[in-house]
């Protein structure tokens, strides 16, 4: 029971969502490990999930660049995960907010 309420927790305050959440947000940077990202803007709506998938679509290394990890996956692909639960329940929130401000602006 306590790792439910546990995961529960973790989905609800996802990274990723928590940034680009509040309706004031009209601009975030996106970058991994000092790569920029190539997204020039994300919806609104599931704006966590596509803040984590900026992050892959992004400026080459050339070398390993897995940073914070678990197991050898980056924590924005974890972080993926738990943005869709977040996302999903803000979905009420979100599709307001994208009717009234729009896009978010990336870099």
């Amino acid at each position: 029971m306590k790792l439910l309420l546990l995961v529960m927790i973790m989905s609800l305050t996802a990274c990723a969502t928590v940034k680009t959440l509040p309706a004031t947000t009209s601009h975030v940077n996106i970058e991994h490990h000092g790569k920029r990202s190539y997204c020039q803007s994300i919806p609104r709506i599931y704006s966590g999930f596509s803040y984590n998938l900026c992050k892959l679509h992004g400026e080459p290394s050339r070398r390993e660049n897995l940073g914070d990890s678990f197991n050898n996956v980056p924590f924005f692909i974890i972080d993926g995960g738990f943005s869709l639960v977040a996302d999903t329940v803000a979905l009420p929130y979100t599709l307001y907010t994208q009717t009234r401000h729009g896009n978010i602006d990336v870099n």
